[in-house]
């Protein structure tokens, strides 16, 4: 009787302190999310203030519309010499706006089509929902020039899709992802991109982003314990040992910033004040590492987790040893994934390099195929860093914290 009246009260003061830590984790849980958003907001706030790119008053106006009505097309030819020929047509339409001041009403349009452009537009047709520019044509009656076809609504609808599958399959952890993602993408193209362009330190605006990005994100996604401290300690020293290998290897290969036309047009956009190239792609080699960082360190850590909590991994070698092991197979797929999205990424231009160039030789130091070749090669030193170093953080969080069974609870 008076052992299980001890029972009794073992049990309640243990659902006692596992109620505390729950309140607890759900404090900060919520937290993070209101934190986020404030970072995002006043982020914004501080990043755009210098920001002059969307300040002019005389650019051209862009709008929505849907083409209503194929008024007339007008063909003809052009001689190039040498038995050279290109056809130019020109498309006559009536569209109804879509947006603007001018929403609801129908204006007239053309649509330029040039064969001497290998890349023509696809002929507009009635209900094709297009985007024009305003410009006012000499030759016709037409206020409105065609500009793209208009892909947004293709684009949200794969990205609903991608959301209501996501949630249907990882249900709360899907939704936790999608928060996860709606907050980085927002971090990225409300404070970090206006950051850039506002001339401020592209260097520290990237930590401070990666620093960002890797908290939120792991406590989102997996909670406030120990796996997520354990993956946030080695996905920071990934993240700072790849930012110093991107310093090192620039100063060493003299590179300059310049990869290709869009180089130059960024120098352009602000004479007095240019934006720092070499700064352009540290920040896009680091932030590239982040992502394959955060993967690693949250799969090993999560590993040695469930090892920690249903196996007699209990001290600290054993589990550096099993995150090692695990760590080398990760290692593997891992690499062989960054060098596999990067050449993806930009194979037209590797196409065009090797078609066009001279020699091996020379292609091998271009500028554009270097920093593509340092992206891979710094994002698999990233990872090899990471392992070992999540791997013992986890030894001495999980080693020397709660036993298997409250660990398992804090899941």
């Amino acid at each position: 009787m008076i052992r299980q009246k001890g029972w009794h009260m073992a049990n309640i003061i243990v659902k006692g302190r596992e109620k505390r830590t729950n309140k607890f984790a759900g404090i900060i849980y919520v937290s993070t999310i209101l934190l986020s958003i404030l970072f995002i907001y006043f982020g914004n706030q501080i990043a755009s203030k210098d920001m002059t790119a969307f300040n002019s008053t005389d650019k051209m106006r862009v709008e929505k519309a849907q083409i209503t009505e194929i008024v007339k097309i007008v063909e003809q030819t052009e001689s190039l010499g040498d038995a050279t020929s290109v056809l130019i047509k020109d498309v006559l339409f009536k569209a109804e706006m879509l947006s603007g001041v001018d929403e609801g009403s129908s204006v007239n349009g053309v649509q330029n089509i040039n064969s001497y452009f290998k890349a023509t537009p696809k002929e507009v047709a009635i209900g094709d929902k297009i985007i024009m520019y305003q410009m006012p044509s000499d030759l016709y009656d037409a206020d409105w020039v065609y500009g793209e076809y208009m892909r947004t609504d293709g684009l949200i609808i794969l990205g609903i899709i991608f959301a209501v599958l996501l949630v249907l399959f990882g249900r709360l952890k899907g939704l936790q992802t999608l928060l996860s993602m709606t907050f980085t993408i927002l971090a990225i193209f409300l404070v970090f991109i206006p950051a850039i362009l506002s001339g401020y330190n592209i260097y520290l605006w990237t930590m401070i982003i990666c620093l960002f990005v890797t908290i939120m994100s792991l406590t989102i996604v997996s909670g406030v314990n120990l796996k997520t401290l354990a993956a946030s300690i080695g996905c920071f020293f990934g993240i700072g040992f790849s930012a110093i290998l991107v310093v090192i290897t620039d100063h060493f290969l003299k590179l300059t910033g310049v990869v290709d036309e869009d180089s130059i047009y960024l120098l352009l956009m602000n004479p007095d004040q240019p934006i720092d190239l070499k700064g352009i792609f540290f920040g896009a080699i680091v932030i590239g590492c982040m992502g394959a960082l955060l993967d690693v360190s949250m799969s090993i850590s999560a590993a040695l987790y469930e090892i920690k909590a249903n196996y007699s991994a209990n001290t600290f070698r054993q589990i550096v040893s099993s995150g090692m092991t695990i760590g080398r197979d990760t290692i593997g797929t891992m690499a062989n994934t960054l060098i596999l999205a990067y050449i993806g990424s930009s194979l037209s231009i590797v196409l065009l390099l090797i078609t066009y160039n001279p020699s091996m030789l020379d292609l091998l130091n271009r500028e554009m195929v270097v920093i593509e070749i340092m992206q891979a090669i710094i994002g698999s030193l990233g990872i090899l860093l990471t392992v070992p170093l999540t791997s013992m953080a986890a030894g001495l969080l999980f080693a020397t914290g709660p036993d298997s069974s409250r660990l398992r609870n804090k899941v």
